[in-house]
């Protein structure tokens, strides 16, 4: 039994990963599979788009620029980030 290309990986996968395909650091393997799974989920396809429009709008802000608060703050919010899919 053969599985459509893009049902392998699921959503929860892709928010793990998309930031290594935006950087085109995913084996040719697994970006072939998001690349499918993006097609046939309007949802993950518009994480995608607004991941897109965020690094646009806000650039690259280096790291050694951020306060110990700022960065403090960021890894909290995104430690938590999973758990309120």
């Amino acid at each position: 039994m053969s599985v459509e290309p893009g049902m392998t990986i699921r959503c929860q996968e892709v928010v793990e990963v998309i930031t290594d395909y935006l950087e085109d650091q995913l084996d040719e393997a697994t970006r072939t599979e998001l690349e499918a799974h993006l097609t046939l989920c309007e949802g993950c396809a518009e994480y995608l788009r607004q991941m897109r429009t965020t690094i646009q709008a806000l650039g690259h802000v280096p790291l050694d620029s951020l306060s110990d608060t700022a960065k403090a703050d960021l890894l909290a919010a995104f430690r938590d980030f999973p758990a309120r899919l």
